[in-house]
């Protein structure tokens, strides 16, 4: 479960500086405080279904996918990992 939160702050992070934000603009976009943004960036903290749905309105997409990409993100960790266990044996 760690690693979907994780995901989930790195997805965050990469969909703010896609948009060229600051974490200031992103909390301001999403009516959260930026220590608590970056907080989530780095995995630290859970964010409610709310605060998720904050974060996925103000970067413009939907839950759906907010969600899609962590999923994505975690797959291709995974293969990556298959890939070096492949290598080790």
């Amino acid at each position: 479960m760690k690693e979907f939160v994780e995901d989930f702050g790195t997805v965050v992070r990469q969909l703010r500086e896609g948009k060229g934000w600051s974490q200031d603009e992103l909390a301001r976009c999403a009516d959260l405080n930026r220590s608590y943004v970056g907080e989530v960036e780095r995995g630290l903290v859970i964010p409610s279904i709310v605060t998720a749905r904050k974060l996925a309105d103000a970067v413009g997409i939907n839950m759906v996918n907010l969600l899609m990409r962590c999923e994505q993100l975690e797959q291709s960790r995974l293969v990556r990992r298959i890939d070096l266990n492949a290598i080790a044996y």
